[in-house]
């Protein structure tokens, strides 16, 4: 296999897997801005109140769709590829791979090695991009030494 058909293939992944995280943070920021249109403007969250925990969960949950669309989209390249045995395989290697550097390559073809390196540095950046939005939309949620001054939604 010539490695630049193999960078070119991973260039077009990171491409891709950007574009969706993009996309998926731009809707999540954009439920979230909706969210407090309705309630008449941004507030500051109570972190034990229902809204507090509803945003949580809400957040929590909508990265992890994201990162698995992401994890998903390389496993079927994987496939796609023949460069694991099947599509359980394909999945459990891109998840590994995704979400760590480093992971043992003996399940998956000498010649699609560097695509899985390359997913894992894809995962760490796009990880940390995850962690960066969820901190800065968890920073709505009150500091602790004004949380008992206030009533609970």
């Amino acid at each position: 296999m010539d490695m630049i058909v193999e960078l070119l293939v991973a260039t077009l992944m990171v491409l891709i897997t950007v574009g969706v995280h993009a996309m998926g943070l731009l809707t999540l920021g954009r439920i979230v801005a909706a969210s407090d249109a309705r309630a008449g403007g941004a507030i500051r969250l109570n972190p034990l109140s229902r809204r507090g925990a509803w945003l949580t969960i809400s957040l929590v949950l909508g990265l992890f769709f994201l990162h698995g669309v992401e994890i998903w989209l390389y496993a079927l390249l994987f496939h796609l590829l023949g460069a694991v045995p099947d599509l359980r395989e394909a999945v459990y290697f891109s998840t590994i791979s995704y979400g760590s550097i480093g992971y043992g390559d003996a399940s998956i073809t000498p010649d699609w090695k560097l695509l899985g390196a390359i997913e894992g540095v894809n995962g760490a950046i796009l990880l940390g991009w995850s962690i960066a939005f969820f901190v800065t939309v968890m920073g709505r949620l009150l500091p602790p030494a004004q949380r008992s001054h206030d009533s609970f939604d």
